[in-house]
């Protein structure tokens, strides 16, 4: 039997959504803290002498003034962007023509679909983060070769072979049928295996038919347990590009809606330029958005209604959309989301943005009592950082009066010299 391991340092969790009531009431902090990790589960949290009294036998990992978190959650991204981040001056749909088709056309090659899935969860882990929602590829070998990557390193991911019959290069292309077919052969491949999960995945309305989306709907009904991700809303001129494929439909929403394409388990990306139709339908079916503010700002989409979306009842999670995003961190993301929050006067708490990174991302992908969490029974996923990571955030959090303004710092300016160790699945990763 593995032994326990006992993790002690500054800890925070949450108990509870910081954006209802005041942000720092629903946080969990121990100054002197600890949590206990059996196998690749927790099964303690709380003060650090308690929990060494209690555990006599467990081996001491002391991270003296580090900061305990539970991992971070990346709730959209696009592992295959991963060579291409930051690519120059475009907005959306030339971004995709110029930079994204031609890198994903390369995910035809196994091999450079595993070289980049490896290179993607190293570069992750470096950031702190242990779970995310991948698009892949239209080719099944690159949903392969994301899973193969993370079963071997024992990390919680979820994924899916990115669907596309039209308006996309031909070795981009596949069919209603063989979206159909090959999805769920990955599905039942895969997931479940380990800690792997499947999500069912349309590109967007732009590049999939009624016909596609509609066997994307008779799938995910098929298998309910599993997560559909697509993006919504990103820009106005995508908007109207859905506008001008489907004067039918009564907005953006309902191009999905109408081939059962929304519900709880549903992940929509971006969501910045929602109609208030789509805003009722999103909150009474219980579907989930993801903030992208890197994206958002980098390609410049607009600014995405935090305050109001959660003020609506809305599950909303973090994330970086690698590689549209121009970051790997969500420290950049966190800082990032806060800055639009300014412009739109709603800056957020340090609280929320750390809830949004983890236990808020977690509920928004369906897993609040899996991931993002350090409660008791939750997997055993942990970032520890450290909060005078470098000369200009040291020279501020020491001034800091409490522990927001100790962490903030970390928050604006860190990136990944921030993260001192990382453990996933109750195994060190990093540090």
């Amino acid at each position: 039997m593995a032994k326990d391991i006992l993790l002690t340092g500054q800890l925070v969790d949450f108990t509870g959504d910081p954006f209802v009531g005041d942000p720092a009431e629903s946080v969990l902090y121990e100054r002197h803290g600890g949590v206990l990790l059996r196998g690749g589960e927790i099964v303690a949290r709380g003060g650090a002498e308690a929990l060494r009294a209690a555990h006599p036998e467990a081996r001491v990992v002391d991270y003296g003034e580090g900061l305990i978190l539970p991992g971070f959650v990346d709730a959209h991204v696009h592992y295959p962007q991963t060579a291409m981040i930051a690519s120059w001056g475009k907005r959306l749909i030339d971004w995709l023509n110029s930079y994204t088709f031609p890198e994903e056309l390369k995910f035809a090659d196994p091999a450079y679909a595993a070289e980049i899935a490896a290179r993607y969860l190293d570069l992750t882990t470096a950031h702190g983060t242990t779970s995310m929602v991948s698009f892949c590829t239209v080719h099944p070998g690159s949903a392969e070769a994301f899973f193969a990557e993370a079963l071997k390193r024992g990390q919680r991911v979820i994924g899916g072979k990115t669907c596309m019959d039209r308006n996309a290069p031909d070795g981009l292309l596949d069919t209603a049928r063989t979206a159909y077919e090959d999805s769920k052969a990955l599905l039942e491949r895969w997931h479940g295996q380990g800690r792997i999960g499947y999500a069912i995945t349309p590109r967007f309305t732009p590049t999939s038919t009624e016909e596609q989306l509609e066997a994307m709907g008779a799938l995910w009904a098929e298998h309910p347990d599993c997560l559909m991700q697509t993006h919504l809303s990103e820009q106005l001129d995508e908007i109207a590009w859905v506008r001008s494929l489907r004067p039918d439909a009564r907005d953006y929403l309902d191009t999905y809606e109408a081939h059962g394409l929304l519900r709880e388990g549903g992940l929509f990306g971006h969501a910045i330029h929602l109609e208030p139709r789509e805003i009722d339908r999103l909150a009474e079916t219980g579907a989930s958005v993801v903030h992208c503010p890197t994206s958002n700002t980098f390609i410049g989409s607009g600014l995405f209604d935090m305050a109001g979306l959660k003020a609506r009842g809305l599950k909303v999670g973090l994330a970086t959309d690698t590689g549209g995003g121009s970051d790997f961190s969500m420290l950049r993301t966190m800082a990032a989301a806060y800055e639009i929050g300014q412009l739109r006067g709603t800056p957020l708490h340090p609280s929320q943005l750390l809830w949004l990174a983890t236990a808020g991302s977690a509920g928004a992908v369906g897993m609040a009592d899996r991931i993002g969490t350090l409660a008791p029974g939750s997997e055993a996923d942990v970032v520890v950082l450290d909060l005078a990571s470098t000369p200009a955030i040291a020279q501020r959090a020491a001034l800091a009066g409490d522990l927001w303004e100790a962490v903030f710092p970390t928050i604006m300016m860190g990136d990944d010299r921030a993260v001192r160790a990382v453990w996933i699945g109750g195994a060190p990763a990093l540090g």
